[in-house]
C-alpha cells in the first residue's frame, strides 16, 4: 500500500493516474475526496491534511499497512490557524517520525531546489527543515528537489493569465530571478521512476526544465501564449508587500496573492546539472513554451 498526500496538488493529479495504470494500491490523504475526481473510487481515502499531523490517530490510520508514503503536500502561505513553518515543515517531520514507527519502508519528499536554512523567505527555511529530516531518517528516502513546478491551469499560471487582461503586465520586484520551470507531468513521471530503483539507500534527486527563464521571461510567455502580450511594468517590493498584507487583512484567505508567495519570485531555483536527474531517470523535460501552448 502507498501512501500519496497532494494527490489533488499539480504534481499528485497527474501522478496518482500513472500510480494506478501500474497497479499500485493507493491511500491518499486529502481533506476534500470529491476534488480527486472520477479517481476517488480507485483508491483509498484518509481524511486529513497537513494541519493535522499532530493528531496520532489520524496518522496511524493513514500509515496502516503502509510501505511507502509519497509526500507531495505542501503550501506556499499561511491556513490560519497554521503557518507555512508548520504546515511545510513540522508537519513532515510528524508524519515522517509516525512512518518510522509504523513499519514503513520508504518515504519520497518533495523539497525544493535552493531550500536553505538561511534563505529570505519562510517556505524555503521550512523546506530545508523537512529535507534534513528526512535525509537524517533510518528508512530509505528519496528526496525530490524541483525547480518552479507549472501546468496548463495551476494557480500560478492562471493568475499570470489574468494580468494579462491589463492594460500591462504587473512583475512583483526586479523580475530577474532565475529558473529552470519543470512540468508537472515531467516531474511525476520522475517520481514514478524514482520509485523503481530500491537502492537501498537515500537518493536526492534535482528536477529542472531544459530552460533558464528570468520572472520576466515567464510573465511575458504566459501572456504571449494567451495571446495578449504586454509591456512588463515592475512594482517595487515594499509597495507589493504592503498592498498584498493589506489586501489579506480585508478579504482573508479568498486573497488572489500573498506577500509570501510574491516574495518566492525573488528566489532563484536552479540546478548546476540543469536536466541531468531527470533525464537518468528516463525524462527529457520539456519547454514550458511548448506544453503551454499544447504543441
Amino acid at each position: 500500500m502507498l501512501l500519496l498526500s497532494g494527490a489533488t496538488g499539480s504534481i499528485g493529479s497527474r501522478l496518482l493516474p500513472l500510480l494506478l495504470e501500474r497497479g499500485d494500491d493507493v491511500r491518499c490523504l486529502v481533506r476534500e475526496p470529491r476534488r480527486l475526481g472520477e479517481r476517488r473510487v480507485d483508491v483509498q481515502i484518509a481524511l486529513g491534511d497537513l494541519g493535522e499531523m499532530s493528531d496520532p490517530y489520524l496518522v496511524r490510520q493513514a500509515l496502516r499497512g503502509v510501505d511507502t508514503v509519497i509526500h507531495l503536500a505542501a503550501t506556499i502561505r499561511d491556513q490560519p490557524p497554521h503557518r507555512i513553518e508548520e504546515l511545510n515543515g513540522l508537519a513532515t517531520v510528524r508524519l515522517l517520525r509516525a512512518a518510522e514507527r509504523s513499519g514503513v519502508q520508504r518515504f519520497v519528499f518533495f523539497s525544493a531546489l535552493n531550500a536553505a536554512s538561511a534563505q529570505r523567505t519562510r517556505f524555503f527555511r521550512a523546506k530545508w527543515l523537512a529535507e534534513r529530516a528526512t535525509i537524517s531518517s533510518p528508512l530509505e528516502t528519496t528526496i525530490f528537489a524541483p525547480s518552479i513546478v507549472y501546468d496548463h491551469s495551476d494557480p500560478w499560471v492562471t493568475l499570470l493569465r489574468r494580468f494579462s487582461f491589463l492594460p500591462i503586465m504587473p512583475v512583483s520586484g526586479s523580475g530577474r530571478a532565475e529558473f529552470q520551470p519543470i512540468w508537472a507531468e515531467d516531474a511525476a513521471r520522475c517520481v514514478l521512476a524514482g520509485l523503481d530503483r530500491n537502492s537501498g539507500r537515500s537518493d536526492r534527486w534535482e528536477l529542472a526544465g531544459p530552460e533558464l527563464l528570468t520572472y520576466d521571461d515567464m510573465s511575458d510567455l504566459v501572456s504571449r501564449i494567451a495571446g495578449r502580450p504586454r509591456p512588463l511594468v515592475h512594482l517595487p517590493l515594499p509597495m507589493v508587500r504592503a498592498g498584498l498584507i493589506g489586501m489579506r487583512s480585508l478579504v482573508g484567505e479568498s486573497a488572489f496573492a500573498t506577500w509570501e508567495e510574491a516574495e518566492l519570485m525573488e528566489v532563484s531555483m536552479t540546478a548546476a546539472r540543469g536536466t541531468a536527474d531527470a533525464e537518468e531517470l528516463g525524462v527529457a523535460p520539456r519547454k514550458m513554451g511548448d506544453v503551454l501552448a499544447g504543441s
